[in-house]
C-alpha cells in the first residue's frame, strides 16, 4: 500500500449488506491503472478486458437469481453499477433459523 495510508472505511457500520435493497458500486483498478479501455474524443474505447468486466456485469443475474441490475458504465480504470439485490428467500429462513439457534 502505498505510503501505508488507510482507506476511509465507506461502509455503514453495523449495515448488513446481505440486506435487500438497491447498491451503488464501484470497483477501482489496482493503482487505478487503465485496464478496460481508452477515452478517446467519440468517447470510451472498451479494450478486452473492459468486454469482459461488461460481460460479467451483465451475466451475474444468471449466476444469482436473486439479483437485477441497473444502470452501469464501464470507465478505464473504473467501473459504476447499481444491483437490487432482491429478498432471498433461503437467506431469509435460514438466516432467521440461523440467529435462532445462537
Amino acid at each position: 500500500m502505498e505510503g501505508n495510508r488507510r482507506r476511509k472505511q465507506t461502509r455503514l457500520a453495523g449495515y448488513d449488506y446481505r440486506t435487500p435493497g438497491v447498491y451503488f458500486v464501484t470497483l477501482v483498478t489496482h493503482g487505478r491503472e487503465c485496464l478496460f479501455g481508452r477515452v478517446v474524443e467519440e468517447g470510451l474505447v472498451l479494450n478486452d478486458l473492459g468486454r469482459v468486466a461488461e460481460d460479467v456485469w451483465t451475466n451475474l443475474p444468471d449466476h444469482y437469481p436473486h439479483l437485477e441490475l441497473d444502470a452501469f458504465v464501464v470507465m478505464p480504470n473504473h467501473f459504476h453499477g447499481l444491483v437490487f439485490l432482491k429478498p432471498n428467500l433461503a437467506y431469509m429462513v435460514l438466516g432467521r433459523s440461523i440467529r435462532c439457534l445462537l
